[in-house]
């Protein structure tokens, strides 16, 4: 498996992932804008071809994860660990950005276990934030100096 910055041609596989893993999936124009890497860190996990992907947005001093997705029969694999690692890195170098945050549904345990590892712990809850079905977000965050990641 390699982990790599996403292109313009990993899009339709991108945005199928997408599809397949979320209930409100983004859209094929949202993606695109997350090729520009002066706002956004899109990167992909091939196998040769793209098993999974995930995707933030920087803004000001801060890092969003956006959505981090692995192809269903890829699922269990360390694929979601290896992105989210990735993307971590990124925020990290230089310059590095000292908080990221991130909402995740609340009945989620297996990612929240994720990102518990990599270091980030409950700052929230946005009520009824994910309409299908209706949920709550957890929202976490990755403070500064965290070991995780």
């Amino acid at each position: 498996m390699k982990i790599r910055p996403a292109v313009e041609a990993d899009l339709p596989a991108i945005l199928e992932i997408e599809q397949a893993s979320f209930a409100d999936p983004w859209r094929l124009s949202a993606f695109r804008e997350a090729l520009t890497p002066e706002r956004s860190i899109l990167l992909v996990a091939t196998d040769p071809a793209v098993v999974g992907y995930c995707v933030g947005l920087k803004v000001a001093d801060e890092a969003e994860l956006g959505n981090l997705a692995v192809v269903p029969e890829h699922r269990g694999r360390g694929i979601g660990e290896a992105l989210l690692r990735a993307f971590l890195a990124s925020v990290d170098a230089a310059p590095p950005l000292p908080a990221v945050y991130l909402e995740v549904r609340a009945s989620n345990a297996a990612a929240q276990r994720l990102y518990a590892r990599a270091g980030f712990v409950p700052a929230g809850v946005r009520r009824d934030y994910y309409e299908h079905p209706r949920e709550d977000a957890l929202v976490l965050r990755r403070p500064p100096g965290s070991v995780g990641g």
